[in-house]
């Protein structure tokens, strides 16, 4: 007699966080990114029909089709993202929102939808999957495509990256980290840590595309990617209703607290990092880049912002359960509105 599958906190087993199988290329970074949101919902026990999952256009927004197949979904047009997403949270602040998103739906024509997005604070994981190629168009250079990186066809960039870490910090954004789409044990312990985080959580995740941008010259290649990369820290996710106590060296752990009683536990490693010091942590990357390295973890995290559903004091019942009689007030209604502004 087989087994039955394990199950998580409220009963559900790994398969009920799948999606459909995934069209992107074999080896496509994208795929290994998927895996992990799969992993990181299921460990977490959030229930697939409360998550609302968010795209836009390109390789990388196709992805939510690949997981969380009982959650909702929208696919937005190019860039636009960020607007679907805000009206998504206002509408029912008890979802969980995930959005993914490429370099190009990001740093190119999203750049503007996504400054804003994090300058209000909306209370979602972004996920930003790069591999520093437009890939749906054959490869031409993203936005974040780094100086001196060469196309397969031998075409060298020579404009600079835009960097949406250190954006996302000089925006205020209260949780920001990178990871590699070949480190699942990081990317997962981000991933649950920004599905804690009462804020737009940015996530920028190195993720190499196999068919063009995966060659000898590339800096978002794989290879380039596994030599390069630099973690901050060993990094540890304890959620609320699973305290566990871990023993580290005195003087080596940095522990943060979440609002909803998660912990964060940085374990320094090569260099002293304060995860907390937004100063530091753009000084920090700026070194990095001048230095060719690409670092990892939870470069910058404030847990004191309050988000924008919070300040817009939004009602606690969805939008779509109110009676009409609230979301179509009467003549009466709009007619003392109106003295009230005169």
């Amino acid at each position: 007699m087989t087994a039955a599958p394990p199950t998580n906190r409220i009963g559900l087993t790994l398969s009920d966080y799948k999606g459909a199988p995934s069209t992107l290329c074999d080896g496509c970074g994208h795929d290994a990114i998927t895996s992990q949101i799969i992993r990181a919902f299921y460990e977490l026990g959030i229930e697939p029909h409360n998550v609302a999952k968010m795209s836009g256009i390109g390789c990388s927004s196709k992805t939510p089709a690949y997981f969380l197949n009982r959650a909702h979904g929208f696919n937005s047009v190019h860039g636009r993202m960020p607007s679907v997403a805000t009206g998504a949270a206002l509408a029912n602040k008890h979802l969980h929102l995930i959005g993914v998103s490429g370099d190009g739906d990001t740093a190119s024509i999203g750049l503007g939808q996504f400054c804003h997005l994090v300058r209000r604070n909306i209370p979602m994981i972004y996920i930003v999957e790069n591999n520093g190629v437009y890939g749906l168009t054959k490869g031409q250079f993203s936005a974040t495509a780094d100086i001196g990186s060469k196309l397969k066809t031998g075409v060298m960039n020579e404009l600079p990256p835009i960097d949406l870490c250190g954006l996302a910090i000089e925006l205020g954004c209260g949780f920001v980290g990178r990871s590699f789409a070949g480190d699942p044990r990081q990317l997962q312990a981000l991933i649950k840590a920004a599905a804690s985080h009462k804020g737009t959580a940015v996530l920028d995740v190195i993720s190499p595309c196999v068919t063009f941008n995966n060659h000898e010259g590339s800096t978002k290649s794989y290879k380039y990617a596994k030599e390069m990369e630099t973690p901050l820290h060993e990094l540890g996710f304890i959620p609320f209703y699973e305290q566990i106590n871990v023993d580290y060296e005195p003087g080596t752990v940095q522990e943060v607290e979440m609002h909803d009683g998660s912990k964060i536990r940085l374990k320094k490693t090569e260099r002293d990092y304060d995860a907390t010091d937004m100063v530091g942590a753009i000084q920090t990357i700026k070194k990095a880049h001048d230095e060719k390295q690409f670092l990892t973890g939870l470069l910058y995290i404030n847990e004191n912002k309050d988000d924008f559903v919070s300040m817009m004091d939004t009602v606690d019942e969805s939008l779509a359960t109110l009676p009409e009689s609230m979301t179509r007030p009467g003549k009466d209604v709009l007619e003392s509105i109106m003295k009230e502004l005169m």
